[in-house]
């Protein structure tokens, strides 16, 4: 989140502790319970893969 936070990209956090429906669409999305999961524009990232969210987001 602070990566994103520099970069000035706005995001939606979902704290899949304690929502239920998050968890379930992060499943869904990634196939696993790790977190986090990014999703960039239908990209699924899972973990903080910063090459690949620069690299989606042209930085």
């Amino acid at each position: 989140m602070d990566y994103l936070r520099e970069k000035n990209i706005s995001f939606k956090e979902k704290d899949v502790s304690v929502d239920p429906n998050a968890a379930k669409e992060m499943i869904q999305k990634s196939g696993q319970r790790g977190v986090p999961v990014i999703d960039i524009d239908g990209t699924i990232i899972v973990g903080f893969d910063k090459a690949a969210i620069d690299d989606i987001l042209g930085f």
